[in-house]
Parts: C-alpha cells; sequence; structure tokens
C-alpha cells in the first residue's frame, strides 16, 4: 500500500481491505465459492459442538484435546489455502488448480495426528518414514499458508527458528545447543504436543474460536451499528462529538469485536469524514480513530485473542484476567475521550448539531443520575431475581431462568418494533442527531447474550469456553427469530423474515470460521517457533542475555521488552508477537525482577507484552490499523501513524505503572476504600497525563505546567514510590514464622519470602518471589499452623523446617507458585510482611491535587487575561 496521500477509499475498497486481512481476499462463487463457504460453515459446527456440553451428555462425537487441535489446524490450513491467494497480484475470483492441491494435502496433514492417532499412540517416540513425511510436508505448507495469512515476516520467523535448531553445533557460544536431526525436529514439532499442536493451538481450540464467533455473530446481526447509534445519540451534539463517538463507540464494540482493522473501518467510515468536517482535519481523524479502535483489544469481557492464551500461561481463570484488565483499558479510553475534547478547545471546534432545548446543568445531572442509577437497579434487580430463583426453585431453576429470559427477549423485541429500525448509516453533508431513548429501546436486546456471558462467567463461574458457547446459542437463537417475530408484532409478512433471519444466521457462521483461519494459523506457527524454544534450550539462555542487555536494570529490561515487542509487531499479528514474547521474555522479567527484590505479579508482565503487542497496529511504518484509518481519511499512513502514537502514549505509559504498581491490576485492593481511592487516582493521573501529552487544559500549557502535570501524573500513579523513602513497604520476619504468617493472611494476600539457593548454572543467588493464598473451605478441620502448611500447599509450595532454617521441598509443577519463581531445595532466608508502621501511601494524592488545583488556578487567571485583551 503506497505512503502517498491518497482519496478516501471507496465502501467496497474498505471492506476488501477488511476481507484481506481477516478472511482472506477470496470472494467467490460457483462450486469453489460452495466449498469454501461450507468448509467454514462446517469448521464452525465442529467448533460449536466441541465447546457445548452435548458430547459428554450424548456420550457422543467425544474429541481429546490433541484431536481437536489436529482437525483444527487441518481444517485452518485447508481454508486458509483456498480463502487467501499466493499473492496481492493473483485473481480473487477464483480458485487455481495448485491451490486446491495444497489445501487438500495441507488439510490432511494438519489433521495427521487425528486421523492417525491410535497408530501413534502405539508408537510413541518412533516415528515411521511415512509420519516424518507428513510431517516434513506439514510444516511446510504451514510456512506457505501463514505466509499468504499473516505475511513474510511471520513466516521468516518460523523459517528462522527451524534453521535455528539444525544450526546450533555452529552459532556463537550464547546461541550454540547440540542440534538436532530431522526426524527429532519434526517429530517434536508436528507430532506431540510441544510444538504446532501447542498451549497456543489448545487456546485457539478451547477459547478463541467460540469468542471470535460470538463477535462476528453481534456484528452481523446488527449490534455494532446498535452500539455506535446510540454512542450518537448520546454524543453527537457535543463539542468534538464525532470524535468522542468514535471513541465511545470503538470502547463498546470492543466488548463484542477484537480485530483492530474491522473496528476501524466499521466506525471510521463514518467518524472519519465526519471529525474532519468538524475541524480536527484528515490525520487528527485517523489518528483518534485508529487509537480508539486499537484498544478494543484490551477492552473487557470480550478481548484480542492473546488474552485467552493468558488462561493457560498465567494458569489463572478468565474473570480474573478480566478483573485485571478493566481499570487499565477503562482509564485508557477515559483519558483518549478527554484528549479529543482538549483537541476540540485547541481547534476552537464548535458544535455540529443541536442538543435540543437548552438544559441546566442542574438538569443534566439528574438526567445522568438517573441513566446511571437506573442502569444500576435494572442490573441489581437481574442479579438478584437469577440468585432467588436458584435459591427458592434448586434444580428446577434452569427452566424457570429460561422462560423468564425468553419473555425478557419477546418483550425488548415487542418495544423494539414499535420504533423504526435503525439506520445503517450516519449522514455525513447533513448529520442529524438520532433521539437518546429511542434509539437506546430499539436494540436492548442485543445486550443479552453478553449479559449471559457475563453471568455465566462471574455468578455460574463456568468456564471461558462453555460461557461463549451458551453467549453464542443465545445469539444464534436472537438471529434466527429477532426479524420474523418484529414483522409479527408489526403485522408484516412472516416468511420473509424468518428467511432472511436464516441466512443471516448460516453466513454469519460462516464469516466467524473465516475470521478465525489467520489467528489459528498464527496459534500454529507460533507454536512452531515455541517448539524450537523448548526443543534448542533457547529460553534458558534468554535471561542470561537479557541480564546483560539491561545491566541488571529492571526498567532497562522492561524498555528492552516494549521495544521488542514493536519490532516483532511489524510484521507479525498479536497474538503470535504475545505467544513469542509470554515464552521468551515474561519469565525472564518476573526472574530478574525477583533478583533485585522486586515482586512483578506474572500476570503484569503478560498485560505489558499484551499491550505493547496491540501498539504494533498503531506503529508505522506498517501499522495495519493506522492504514485503514488512512485509507479513510486519504491522508499518509505515516502523518496518521505518528499522530496516532502520540495518542497512544496514554495506553503506552500504563504496562511501566501496572509493573510496579499492582494496584492498578486490582492486585492485592483491601477494602472498599482502597479500591474508590485507586480507582480515582488511577483516572486523574490518566487526565492529567493526557493534558501534558497535549500541552493543553485550559489553555495552552507552558513547559513549567506539563512538568508539574507530569510530576501530578506520576505521584497518582506511583504513591507508593514517594513513601518508600520514608518507610519501606515490607519488615523481615524470620524464616521460622513462615507457617504462622501463612496462617494469619487473609484469603488471596500475597506471601512474600525471599530465597536463597543455586540456580542450574551454578550461581548462587537471593531473589523475592510471593504467591497468593487462597481460604481454605469451609469444612476444614484443620488448626494452627496445619492450616498455613495446607494453605502453602494447596498454592504448589511443600515445606520442610529443621530448627530456625526453611527449605523448600517440593514445588508443584505448573502451579501458581511455579510459575511465580519459588524453587525447589532453594532456603527461606527471611519471611516479608507489611509494615505497620508505613503511613498510607494515598497521603501522596494529596499534594498532587494540590499541584493540579494550582495549575488549574493559574490557567484561569490566563484565559481571563486573554479573554480581556
Amino acid at each position: 500500500m503506497s505512503n502517498k496521500p491518497n482519496a478516501s477509499a471507496t465502501n467496497e475498497e474498505l471492506e476488501q481491505l477488511v476481507a484481506d486481512v481477516d478472511r482472506g481476499g477470496r470472494d467467490i462463487s460457483g462450486f469453489a465459492g460452495a466449498v469454501l463457504f461450507g468448509g467454514a460453515v462446517v469448521w464452525a459446527l465442529f467448533q460449536l459442538w466441541y465447546a457445548s456440553p452435548l458430547p459428554f451428555t450424548l456420550r457422543l462425537g467425544i474429541f481429546n484435546d490433541t484431536e481437536a487441535r489436529s482437525l483444527h489446524l487441518g481444517l485452518a490450513m485447508f481454508l486458509g489455502y483456498l480463502a487467501f491467494p499466493a499473492r496481492k497480484s493473483s485473481p480473487k475470483d477464483s480458485i487455481p488448480l495448485h491451490d486446491w492441491v495444497l489445501a487438500i494435502v495441507a488439510g490432511l496433514c494438519g489433521a495427521y495426528l487425528y486421523l492417525a492417532y491410535n497408530q501413534l499412540a502405539m508408537r510413541p517416540g518412533q516415528p515411521t518414514t511415512f509420519d516424518v513425511t507428513v510431517a516434513a510436508i506439514g510444516l511446510v505448507l504451514l510456512l506457505e499458508v501463514t505466509r499468504r495469512a499473516l505475511g513474510a515476516p511471520m513466516a521468516i520467523l518460523g523459517t528462522v527458528f527451524i534453521l535455528y535448531v539444525f544450526l546450533g553445533p555452529w552459532l556463537p557460544d550464547v546461541l550454540a545447543h547440540r542440534g538436532a536431526s530431522l526426524e527429532r525436529m519434526v517429530s517434536h514439532m508436528w507430532l506431540t504436543t510441544e510444538g504446532v499442536y501447542g498451549v497456543a493451538l489448545g487456546v485457539s481450540v478451547s477459547y478463541i474460536f467460540i469468542f471470535v464467533m460470538l463477535g462476528s455473530l453481534l456484528d452481523k446481526c446488527g449490534a455494532g451499528n446498535y452500539m455506535m447509534q446510540v454512542s450518537f445519540a448520546l454524543l453527537g451534539h457535543l463539542r468534538g462529538g464525532p470524535a468522542k463517538v468514535a471513541v465511545v463507540s470503538s470502547a463498546v464494540n470492543g466488548i463484542v469485536s477484537a480485530s483492530s482493522v474491522a473496528n476501524v473501518v466499521t466506525g471510521g467510515i463514518f467518524t472519519i469524514p465526519l471529525m474532519k468536517k468538524a475541524g480536527y482535519g484528515g490525520i487528527r481523524a485517523g489518528a483518534i480513530e485508529t487509537a480508539s479502535s486499537v484498544n478494543g483489544q484490551i477492552m473487557p469481557p470480550v478481548m484480542g485473542a492473546a488474552a485467552f492464551l493468558m488462561i493457560e500461561y498465567v494458569g489463572i481463570p478468565y474473570t480474573d484476567i478480566i478483573k485485571h484488565a478493566l481499570l487499565p483499558a477503562s482509564i485508557s479510553y477515559i483519558a483518549l475521550f478527554y484528549i479529543v475534547h482538549l483537541e476540540a478547545l485547541k481547534l476552537g471546534i464548535q458544535p455540529m448539531m443541536s442538543a435540543g432545548a437548552p438544559k441546566t446543568p442542574m438538569q443534566k445531572l439528574a438526567g445522568w443520575g438517573m441513566g446511571v442509577s437506573g442502569t444500576l437497579i435494572v442490573v441489581g434487580l437481574v442479579y438478584w431475581i437469577g440468585v432467588g430463583v436458584q435459591a427458592v426453585a434448586g434444580n428446577a431453576a434452569m427452566p424457570i431462568l429460561l422462560g423468564l429470559l425468553l419473555a425478557l427477549y419477546v418483550w425488548l423485541l415487542h418495544i423494539a418494533s414499535r420504533h423504526p429500525d435503525l439506520p445503517e448509516e450516519i449522514s455525513i453533508t447533513n448529520p442529524q442527531r438520532p433521539e437518546t431513548w429511542p434509539t437506546v429501546r430499539a436494540g436492548l436486546y442485543f445486550l443479552i447474550p453478553i449479559g449471559i456471558l457475563v453471568w455465566c462467567l462471574t455468578v455460574e463461574m463456568l468456564s471461558a469456553g462453555l460461557s461463549a458457547f451458551w453467549a453464542v446459542a443465545s445469539m444464534l437463537f436472537l438471529m434466527a427469530t429477532q426479524r420474523p417475530l418484529i414483522a409479527w408484532f408489526r403485522k408484516q409478512a412472516v416468511r420473509p423474515a424468518a428467511e432472511h433471519g436464516l441466512k443471516e444466521t448460516i453466513v454469519g457462521l460462516q464469516e466467524g470460521a473465516r475470521n478465525m483461519i489467520g489467528i489459528a494459523i498464527a496459534c500454529g506457527t507460533a507454536g512452531l517457533i515455541v517448539g524450537g524454544i523448548t526443543l534448542t534450550g533457547l529460553g534458558l539462555r534468554m535471561t542470561s542475555f537479557v541480564e546483560l542487555v539491561s545491566m541488571g536494570n529492571v526498567l532497562l529490561m522492561l524498555v528492552f521488552t516494549a521495544a521488542v515487542c514493536l519490532v516483532l509487531g511489524l510484521g507479525m499479528p498479536t497474538t503470535a508477537n504475545y505467544i513469542l514474547m509470554a515464552t521468551l521474555m515474561a519469565p525472564v522479567v518476573v526472574e530478574l525482577g525477583a533478583q533485585n527484590g522486586l515482586i512483578i505479579p506474572l500476570i503484569a508482565v503478560h498485560m505489558f507484552v499484551f499491550y505493547f503487542g496491540i501498539m504494533a497496529d498503531i506503529t508505522p511504518p506498517v501499522g495495519l490499523a493506522t492504514f485503514a484509518a488512512a485509507a479513510i481519511s486519504g491522508e499518509d499512513p505515516i502523518k496518521t501513524g505518528v499522530q496516532g502514537v502520540t495518542y497512544a502514549m496514554r495506553t503506552a505509559v500504563l504496562p511501566f505503572m501496572f509493573i510496579f504498581n499492582p494496584l492498578l491490576l486490582l492486585i492485592d485492593i483491601e477494602g472498599t476504600w482502597e479500591l474508590i481511592l485507586v480507582v480515582a487516582g488511577a483516572t486523574l493521573a490518566s487526565l492529567t497525563f493526557a493534558a501534558a501529552t497535549i500541552r493543553w487544559m485550559r489553555v495552552r500549557c507552558t513547559w513549567t505546567e506539563t512538568l508539574l502535570l507530569l510530576l501530578v501524573t506520576f505521584m497518582l500513579f506511583r504513591p507508593d514510590w514517594f513513601m518508600n523513602y520514608l518507610a519501606p513497604k515490607h519488615v523481615a520476619r524470620p524464616a521460622a514464622e513462615i507457617l504462622q504468617i501463612a496462617t494469619e493472611l487473609p484469603p488471596k494476600a500475597r506471601i512474600v519470602a525471599v530465597l536463597e539457593g543455586m540456580n542450574i548454572e551454578g550461581d548462587e543467588l537471593v531473589k523475592t518471589v510471593a504467591v497468593p493464598l487462597q481460604a481454605l473451605p469451609e469444612d476444614s478441620n484443620l488448626e494452627g499452623e496445619a492450616i498455613g502448611r495446607q494453605r502453602l500447599r494447596n498454592a504448589g509450595v511443600t515445606l520442610s523446617a529443621l530448627g530456625d532454617q526453611v527449605q523448600i521441598a517440593n514445588v508443584g509443577f505448573s502451579t501458581a507458585a511455579y510459575r511465580a519463581g519459588w524453587e525447589q531445595g532453594w532456603d527461606v532466608k527471611e519471611v516479608k510482611i507489611p509494615n505497620p508502621s508505613r503511613p498510607s501511601e494515598f497521603w501522596t494524592y494529596l499534594p498532587a491535587v494540590l499541584i493540579l488545583i494550582a495549575i488549574w488556578l493559574a490557567q484561569g487567571r490566563r484565559m481571563r487575561k486573554e479573554s480581556e485583551a
């Protein structure tokens, strides 16, 4: 794509751009089109079957993890060769014969673990010549379909790791290893679950596909347009309204969609021209849409695909990932909303349309108060009715709740039928603000699947995959019935509406599966890279290498990690970028932090890698989301990307803050008041940082004011940094008291210990580690220190004590303690507990707020002088 300014792209060109990136560029008819369409639908139905409880209920069609991964990759590779042409110049309206051959061979190679499962199980570690041949062909075809779907850089990186496996004996000492034969390499990569069919592909099968399907179905049925229209109704009349609509609609769309490019095109086709008309200019308009759309990947509950990989890599439920992601994602969007408001003030932008009858501040406050309180009341009623029915009805609760849900759905459809259908476009030449409440009522039923997802995750405590399945099941029912029911309520013909709804449902399944082709292939190739790391032991060398590069400084190590994420993101999708960095760098960051006495929660490191992985969608020269926005605005993609990076700085600074202050991830929050202070402080910090980067608050900031705003930002984000100079956060207690301390700790609190021992290279090390301890079951009859011993054992740590000396006897594999860096055979040097004499770190907020008030007043005086002049 050219970097030169160009005329705004047409709708057809933008749709083709999304298709090229997300679904493959081919749009064909006839027999070939039927095979591609049918193959995608079959894949979708297989994944729905696998995610559902039906196989175990009916004892039919049960697939184990390895079989499911094999079929998943086989179908993805088959569809990949049919959907993605070999070159950009290749025809997109037909499939050449060689692509049919490649698709069939690739599909069979990908599904080989399923097709030959019993034979392979009978001779583990003893591949035949045919096994090796199939595996070798499969690897080559995987790299080729990766090149087509994800670009040459990803395929080249996979090739480099394969070559690294073979060239180990001839490399420099820092990278050298024994090497491996062709048989060993292909067996490791293709015939076991250590390589291509590893954790990443397993997560793609179990979680990512079903969530991508949910987002695709929501978008297909009109939920995305509904959220856009509601945002426009609420915000379109404000100063800089189109930009604020872009931010809010992207945030809400991010709840159900995790594709940066699709988010840009879906909303940007309306908001970017409107922003240009309002006075933002094409570059700013494209940058605002890009920055807001890319952040959709970090917005719960449906985050980017990489978020589901954290379930396996970090070993925590998806509900915990949502909890940790919620505050950073929210304040990132709040800051961007404030940025576009400040830009409107700087540029003197006035509202584009009437807000209706003038309202006093008290009337506005009352309106918002009633809206928020009404929403909270409805949510509370839904929760208490659901819980109450379960408590009263017992086993009969499910049919009762389903009946109530069905009644609610029909009632909401009846309400929607009394209002005109929402327009699918927003007029750019003559925008009209729709009425707020009728617009909101016209699509309230779209919230039911999202509500089911949240209910299953948080109340029923189901797995992420099963929760998404029930949400998708409700979505399919909604898509098939919404149009005929609305037509019936309006006394219109039902049959055409029913046929249209059924067609939309099937097309939604097909589009969801095609959206998954690239992600599944990325997970397979990333597994190949991870297999190269595990086969050669490269991961063990990374600690020494990163320590050398960063000179043992944690901040420099984080900067290095962020830079590597951005560089890899130039040629890799977010999912593959995350897998590689989570495998290579996340354990290194935790380990070197521990050696420096810094306790870095594993989830914080993984969120750090995730954030900088998605930043690559903005970063020039090849940020795909930036190119999509530039295609709409008709501006230079590089200039748009540079401006987008400026706006995205508020997102880039957050990972550095929550690494050092885990409170921002809602870790170690003690009580409601502390939660309120953390949320308020973080929100205010994001606003002050936004003002500092734009250099505008009430008027243009002086350089002194900008520096003071940055100081205030740091004081609000890192109040502990200042308090550490007054009193240490922890005080040391003897190792012999570890069981007593573990007994007294409240549930989910982390026990902190200083360990001393020798690593595998023979170096004596001291490091600080921590692990959260869960409460024991209520029916436990343990007493005294036996409680602490059991809580530690549940976390994965078994201790052996001799007098005052305490040693770690065992660390359970893949437990919380294992992931947090506890080492078997090491001595517990001391235990750390919170310092009881340390003042609250939130006292730092007071001088920060006073500085902010002083800046506000000083700018007010300047503003009055300028108005008088």
